[in-house]
């Protein structure tokens, strides 16, 4: 008996791999910016007026 069963291993490798998977793509330029543009809405600054 281990400490934990075979499950455990296999899921952990699969959402390993999923996760750097993840992690790799979004670093990747192209696919990275059309990703974060569906999730996020882009920033934009406001200008500062001098009283």
């Amino acid at each position: 008996m281990g400490l934990f069963k075979a499950d455990f291993y296999r899921f952990f490798v699969i959402g390993f791999a999923v996760g750097a998977g993840l992690v790799f793509t979004t670093m990747d330029g192209s696919i990275g910016s059309s990703l974060a543009d569906g999730m996020v809405a882009p920033a934009h600054a406001e200008t500062v007026e001098a009283r």
